[in-house]
This record gives structure tokens, C-alpha cells and sequence, in this order.
């Protein structure tokens, strides 16, 4: 505002040179500010409208045209050319002689809460009380938000607290003549100030006792924030020499901390006090942390340390980022194998969730009466929260990259971690604690290949082999006398022993899972039956289904390799006849038909989905099923020849449903992709061209996924042969009287036993109606006409099995869902997958 009164009144000035009087009249009007009296003033010397003087009018033209003239001679510029670009010297020197004043922040903040406290004393002088409530409002939300950047309260704020209560008792008497309004803002202002000083009665105490020590007190601890100032003003060589040996840190709040083994426990209050609120800066706060670890002298201090060290470096805001920074997790893994090592080497201190209530600003130690010090804290919460930041960093990142590959070397840290803290837990025998890292170890090796099992066991240190739990023996990774099913057993055996269910639940589930993978087909059959989990496992966890439904799938691949057809197809229809199998494995999320997902379900289904090297190939998985589907239903469908009762007999309506589609086609091409391939080949054994089924087959490329390729690829050609044998009978059986073994065998190309063995097999299930003569070597075939009564006799045999069976499921599904109301639960699950579907309403 002065700068602006500055310019008008130079303008006026460089104008009109005219006499006191009307100098006086533009001092008059710049001060006022009148913007009507200005623009009379710019206009070209023309005199208001009403205007009685015409002399002073006359007398203005030729002042004007004097000072003109006086321009001209002395070469000045016009007046108007103050405003345009370019102006003259002495614009450019007034303004550099002018000094901007650039104010902080916080200096702004005080002169807010002196300019509302003056406010309150003007309006205290004539007993103006509404005015009074409006700036005390004021002035509380100033130093509310001052506390919140942690800046003390400013004195004028107690001083203002002590003054009211004076007013307001001198107020009393002259109430009655107070109006309405007036009236009504004093009484709430006793209020007001009631409250404020209960909150702040400390203060206010101190103050009534020695308002001049408060306000030396107070002026004491603003301090250490100018002398930071003035030392950042002197450079960096000046503040170094006048550092001492125990430095303090100052944070942006001109709060100190002061970093030494003396003040410790109180650096470490100011930084737990600070952490979480809006304008903590994390980076600061974790070398602060860091320098206080490399002051800490006794064990206590150091594990004290590393514990906030840990926290803070875990903490980073999930709204700006899917997963913690690379760095960041690498420094808190660091530190706390720091803090294991601390813990391992240093028995008499040890960390846990529960603890006896002690000073936190007290050095603690070993004594007589406290033999074992106990540290409020929670290791296993530190290795969970490592663990799953690991996977989520991992299902975040793009795993057709380097980064994933890179990012994946990762694992034998946090594997190396979690052997350190089993180990600990072993010594300090925390057995909840342990049970919980033993199945993070086992979650990390159930699914793995033996060479990269070994791997993570022999990157270990030496201090793994004294673990109870398995003795870590190994010296390379190309030790032959490591047994990877032997070493998942220890670890299953041991969590079967725990209380907690659900952990026994997923350690069987990971050792059924790591039996399967090996070939054990038998044994994970077995175990799975036995454990009856494909009751249960409705009402365990999604992460729990999810794995139950990985286990499943990975025990159909192990009959299918192993060649048992029959199981491996019986076991992969469950989850193949929902059509949802990425989202059932977790390995991808499929848009649904009738039904979308808000913004928070997708966010949650994300987060579940599992990293890519564990998962499954889907398309491994579906042609497996299909390969299944066909070796039978291409048997079933010659069976069932124009018999329209046998017809009706499916095995696999995917399956069925697919080949109907392809048949479908006017033109069909050669295969692009496995399911042309297994439809084509399908269509090929149907005519009995086996050789052509067999070249289709094996054309898939997905087979050298396979641990044993070549093995699978034989495995799959003797299947087809046979079968190829079987469709063969069923399809020609009403045209022969009798065949030939030797010639089955040959067309076939199948050994002699093996084609009397499928024979025989058939004639004793009731599939083919003939008899063997092995005199002969041929096989005699019995036509027999079946008559309309016995077709009907049949069917009705089969409807009633049939409704038998739906009455047997009503019955059940009637009974699970009693018992299901009972414990609350409304939900239904799909058959045997483990997967809830949440009931429409």
C-alpha cells in the first residue's frame, strides 16, 4: 500500500507543479484512495463538473504548460512513460533501494497470534465481547495449529487466558446493561476460557506464579532453533568449529535432537513421537536413527535402536506406491539381522510382545533380581512384514523383465533371515512364534524345484546347522546327500505337532503339494483323503483355498504323468468344469459374465494373486485335461454307438462341448493352437487313425514344460494305441463273427500280451459281449439283439440309480446347510474347490 501511495503521489508530483493548495488537495486524495477523485486528476486538466473556482482552473493549465515546457528543455520524460516498459533510471533506483522482506513460515504463524491477542485487548477496552469470542476462536484454532507442527505455545496466548478471566470477573457487575448479543458472547466466553485453561492449567499455574520467569523460560527454548539458524548462516566451516563432540540434529520444526549415548532414550521419545503426524520427513528421521545405532554403546541401547529403526524404515506411504522401495527393504532386512545377531549373541536380553511395564528412559541390564531383560518388540511381526513385502514387490514388477530376475535373487536373504529368526525362536523357546516362521520356511520351499531347494540351504550360514528342527548339513549346491522330501517332511512333522490349525491345515496342504511334485502319487492320494481337508476347507481362509486348490491340480499332474488317465482326469474336472481357473489359482483375474467387481474387490483379488515362478502353466493344466478327456470319451462315444441310453453317458462335458464345436466347422485348417490340436486328434482316433493322433498329440509344444519330456511323450503314445484298439472293438464288434489277436496286435502296433490283456479286460468289465479262444488266437464276437423291453427294463434301471442319487445329494445339501445356519455361516461353496461364492440375495 505505501509503494502504491509512493507512485500515485510522483505522478501527481511530475503532473501539476501548482501551489499548496493543490498540492495539499493531492496529498488528501492519494491518502484516501478515492478512485473517482483519481481519475479527475489523470483526465487532461479538465476540472470536475460543480466546480465554483475557475482561476484555480486557469492557474492549472498554465502550471502544466510551464512544466511542460521545462521537460522539454530539460529532456524528461512525459509522466505517462512512468507506466509503460522501459521506465526511467530513478524507477529502477527507488526500487533497489527498497529492501523485501521475506518472512518464514512460523514468523507468520506469531505475528497471527500477536496481531488476534492485540485484537482481544482493543476489544476488552470497550467491553466489545462478541468481538472478543470471534478472535479468541481465532487465536485457539492459531495455536492448535501451532502444536501440530510442533511449535511450543506462544506466551501471549497464557497471557491472554490470564487477562480474560480478570475481564470476565470485572465484567460481571456490568452485565445487566449489556445487550442481548453482548450478553450472550460473555457468557459463552466463560466457558470458552474455562475449558481452554483446564487444558493448558500447567501453563497458566506457572505463569500466575512468575509471569517474568515464564516469558525468560519461554524465550530460553526458542533458543536452539535461532542458534541452528545463525549457525547455517555462518557456513559449514564456521559450524564445524564450533561443534562439540555430542552433535544435535535439528528437524524442520527447529526441534533439536540431540544425538549421543547420554540422550539416547530421549531421541528416540522425539523421534516416536514424531513419527506418523503429516510433516515428519522419514528420510531424516531414519539417519537420525542411524546416527543414534552408531552412538549406542551397551546392548540395550542397540536393540532398542534397531527395533525403531526397523519400523521406520518398513514405513512408506501405500497410496503413492504398490510395494515398499528396493533399497528401503534392503536395509531393513540388514538391520535386523543385525538384531538377531544382537539377540543370538547377547542371551540375556530378549525381544517380546508381551512385556512387564519398565521406564523406557531407563538403562536396563542384567541383574540378580532381572536375570533376563525383556524388550517390548515383536521379531516374528518383522518377518512377516519382510516376507510380505518381498511378494509384493514381486507380484507388482513386470516378471518378463531383468528387474524380476534381479529382484528374485532377493529370496536367499529373506530365506537366510528367516533361518536366523527360527533359530532364535528355537533358543528363547517362543513355540507360537516359531511355528509361524517354520511355515514362512516351508511356503518358501515346498514348491520349489530340489536344485533351488538345495541352493537356499547352502547359501546358509553355519549357524543353521544347530537348528532341533533340521540340521543344515549341507556343503555346496552340488551336494548329493541332500534330500529335499526328507527335509519338507521335518518341517511338516514338526508344524503337525502345533495347536494352531490352520498351520497344520497348510502344512499338510505344502507336503501333499511336495509329494506330488515328486511323483508320490499314491502317497498324496493318501494324504489327501485321509485328512478329509475337501470337507473342511470351506471355511478356512482365501489364501488357505487357494492353496488347496494349487494342491489338487498339482496332484492330477502327477497321475497324469504317471499315466493313471482315469484319476488325473477325475481330478482336474473339478476345477476345469468351473471355467474359472486363473482366479481359482490365483494366477490371474477373469472378467465375469452377469457380475462386476467394484474397485475395492479387484484391488483385494489383485493382492491375492500369487508371484509368476510359482505358478502353474494353465495351459500345461488344459491340455492334460483334454488329452484325459479324450483317451475316454472316444471309447465311451464308439460304446455307445445309436444306443440313445448310453449316449447320454458323459464324462466330460467341456470336452463334449468343444469336440461339438469343432465338428461344427464347414472348413477346418491345420491346428493353431492345443485345443485344434487335441480336437483334430480326437476326430483322427475316431477313424482309427492312430498314427495320425499320435503326431498331433506330440506337436504340442507345451510338453517340454514337463520334468520328463520324452517319458510323457511314450506315456501318451502307448495310451493312445490302446484306446485306438478299444474304439476299434466297439465300433466294428456288430459286423465280425471273430478277430484275429496277431492281427489287433500288428495293426495296432501293440505286443501280443498287451492286446490279449485289453481283451480279456473288456470281455470280464462287460464291455465287449465275446469270449476268447486262445487255441485259435481270436476273439469271438456275440451279436445279440437287445429287445424293446430290455431297452426299456435298462432305462428304467437307470432312471430310478439316478433319481436314487439326486435324493442322496438333496439330503446332504439339506444337512450342510442346517449345520452351516447353525454356526452362522451364509454362504455356499463350489464342489471341492475350496473357493466361497457368496450367496445372492
Amino acid at each position: 500500500m505505501e509503494q502504491h501511495d509512493d507512485d500515485v503521489s510522483s505522478f501527481f508530483r511530475s503532473v501539476s507543479d501548482s501551489d499548496s493548495s493543490s498540492s495539499d488537495e493531492e496529498e488528501e486524495l492519494t491518502d484516501s484512495g478515492d478512485d473517482s477523485g483519481l481519475e479527475g486528476k489523470i483526465t487532461k486538466g479538465k476540472k470536475p463538473k460543480g466546480s465554483d473556482d475557475d482561476s484555480d482552473d486557469d492557474s492549472d493549465d498554465d502550471s502544466d504548460d510551464d512544466s511542460d515546457d521545462e521537460r522539454k528543455a530539460e529532456g524528461a520524460p512525459k509522466p505517462g512513460s512512468r507506466f509503460l516498459r522501459g521506465a526511467g533510471s530513478d524507477d529502477s533506483d527507488s526500487d533497489d533501494e527498497r529492501t523485501k522482506v521475506v518472512k518464514s513460515a512460523k514468523s507468520k504463524r506469531i505475528e497471527e497470534v500477536e496481531a488476534s491477542v492485540k485484537a482481544i485487548d482493543n476489544a476488552g477496552k470497550i467491553n466489545d465481547w462478541s468481538a472478543i469470542s470471534t478472535e479468541f476462536d481465532k487465536l485457539v484454532r492459531l495455536v492448535s495449529r501451532q502444536a501440530n507442527v510442533s511449535e511450543p505455545i506462544p506466551t501471549g496466548f497464557i497471557k491472554v487466558l490470564v487477562t480474560l478471566d480478570t475481564m470476565l470477573t470485572s465484567a460481571a457487575s456490568a452485565k445487566k446493561k449489556m445487550n442481548a448479543t453482548n450478553a450472550k458472547a460473555l457468557n459463552s466466553m466463560k466457558q470458552k476460557v474455562k475449558k481452554t485453561q483446564r487444558e493448558h492449567e500447567d501453563a497458566v499455574n506457572k505463569y500466575k506464579a512468575d509471569p517474568e520467569g515464564f516469558e525468560k523460560a519461554a524465550l530460553a527454548a526458542d533458543q536452539p532453533a535461532e542458534k541452528a539458524k545463525a549457525a547455517k548462516a555462518k557456513g559449514p566451516a564456521a559450524a564445524a568449529a564450533e561443534e562439540d563432540d555430542d552433535f544435535q540434529t535439528v528437524g524442520k520444526t527447529g526441534k533439536t535432537v540431540t544425538v549421543s549415548s547420554e540422550g539416547i532414550y530421549k531421541a528416540l521419545a522425539q523421534v516416536l513421537e514424531a513419527r506418523g503426524k503429516k510433516n515428519t520427513d522419514r528420510a531424516e528421521q531414519i539417519k537420525i536413527l542411524e546416527k543414534l545405532l552408531g552412538v549406542a554403546v551397551t546392548p540395550y541401547q542397540r536393540i532398542r535402536v534397531l527395533l525403531t529403526l526397523i519400523s521406520a524404515l518398513l514405513d512408506y506411504n501405500p497410496s503413492t506406491s504398490t510395494h515398499m522401495p528396493v533399497e528401503s527393504w534392503i536395509a531393513a532386512r540388514s538391520s535386523l539381522d543385525q538384531l538377531l545377531d544382537e539377540l543370538t549373541k547377547e542371551p540375556a536380553f530378549v525381544v517380546r510382545e508381551q512385556a512387564p511395564d519398565y521406564d523406557d528412559q531407563a538403562e536396563r541390564a542384567p541383574t540378580e533380581q532381572e536375570p533376563v531383560v525383556v524388550v517390548r518388540g515383536s521379531i516374528i511381526s518383522l518377518v512377516d512384514r519382510l516376507d510380505d513385502e518381498f511378494t509384493k514387490s514381486l507380484q507388482n514388477i513386470d516378471p518378463h523383465t531383468g528387474e524380476y530376475i534381479d529382484r528374485l535373487k532377493d529370496e536367499k536373504l529373506i530365506y537366510e533371515t528367516i533361518v536366523k529368526s527360527q533359530i532364535y525362536f528355537e533358543q528363547t523357546k517362543l513355540g507360537e512364534n516359531l511355528d509361524r516362521v517354520v511355515m514362512r520356511r516351508l511356503e518358501h520351499v515346498y514348491c520349489k524345484p530340489d536344485a533351488v531347494t538345495l541352493a537356499l540351504e547352502a547359501a546358509l550360514p553355519e549357524l543353521a546347522a544347530v537348528s532341533k528342527i533340521w540340521s543344515n548339513k549341507v556343503s555346496s549346491s552340488t551336494d548329493s546327500s541332500f534330500s529335499a522330501i526328507a527335509f519338507v517332511r521335518a518341517l511338516c512333522v514338526h508344524l503337525y505337532k502345533t495347536d494352531n490349525s490352520l498351520l497344520r491345515t497348510r502344512a499338510m496342504l505344502s507336503h501333499i503339494y511336495h509329494y506330488a511334485l515328486h511323483d508320490n502319487y499314491y502317497t498324496a492320494r493318501d494324504m489327501l483323503l485321509m485328512s478329509h481337508l475337501q470337507d473342511t476347507i470351506g471355511g478356512a481362509d482365501v489364501g488357505t483355498q487357494i492353496l488347496y486348490n494349487r494342491t489338487v491340480v498339482q496332484v492330477g499332474l502327477c497321475a497324469f504323468r504317471l499315466g493313471l488317465i482315469r484319476e488325473s482326469q477325475s481330478t482336474l474336472q473339478e476345477i476345469f468344469a468351473t471355467q474359472r481357473v486363473k482366479e481359482l489359482l490365483a494366477q490371474g483375474v477373469q472378467a465375469q459374465r452377469y457380475s462386476a467387481l467394484t474397485p475395492e474387490q479387484d484391488k483385494i483379488e489383485r493382492q491375492r494373486q500369487l508371484p509368476f515362478h510359482m505358478h502353474i502353466n494353465v495351459e500345461l493344466l488344459e491340455t492334460a485335461y483334454l488329452v484325459s478327456s479324450m483317451l475316454l470319451e472316444v471309447p465311451l462315444m464308439a460304446q455307445a454307438g445309436n444306443d440313445p441310453e448310453m449316449k447320454k453317458k458323459v464324462i466330460s462335458r467341456t470336452f463334449r462341448r468343444q469336440l461339438d464345436y469343432a465338428n461344427r466347422q464347414v472348413f477346418t485348417g491345420p491346428p493353431e493352437n492345443k485345443r485344434d490340436h487335441v480336437m483334430q486328434a480326437t476326430k483322427a482316433l475316431q477313424s482309427g487313425d492312430w498314427q495320425r493322433c499320435i503326431e498331433l498329440i506330440h506337436s504340442i509344444k507345451v510338453w517340454n514344460l514337463m520334468p520328463s519330456e520324452k517319458a510323457v511323450k511314450d506315456m501318451l503314445a502307448k495310451k493312445i494305441q490302446e484306446e485306438g484298439l478299444r474304439t476299434y472293438l466297439f465300433t466294428y464288434a456288430p459286423f465280425y463273427s471273430n478277430v484275429s489277436l496277431s492281427h489287433l496286435a500288428s495293426t495296432f502296433d501293440l505286443p501280443l500280451s498287451t492286446a490279449t490283456s485289453l481283451v480279456s479286460k473288456m470281455i470280464w468289465n462287460e464291455e465287449l459281449d465275446a469270449s476268447l479262444d486262445q487255441v485259435a488266437g481270436v476273439v469271438v464276437l456275440q451279436s445279440t439283439e437287445v429287445t424293446t423291453l430290455q431297452r426299456l427294463a435298462l432305462s428304467l434301471a437307470d432312471k430310478a440309480s439316478q433319481m436314487a442319487d439326486n435324493s442322496e445329494r438333496y439330503i446332504e445339501s439339506k444337512l450342510q446347510a442346517g449345520a452351516s445356519r447353525g454356526r452362522g455361516a451364509g454362504r455356499q461353496f463350489s464342489a471341492g474347490l475350496g473357493r466361497t461364492v457368496q450367496a445372492s440375495s
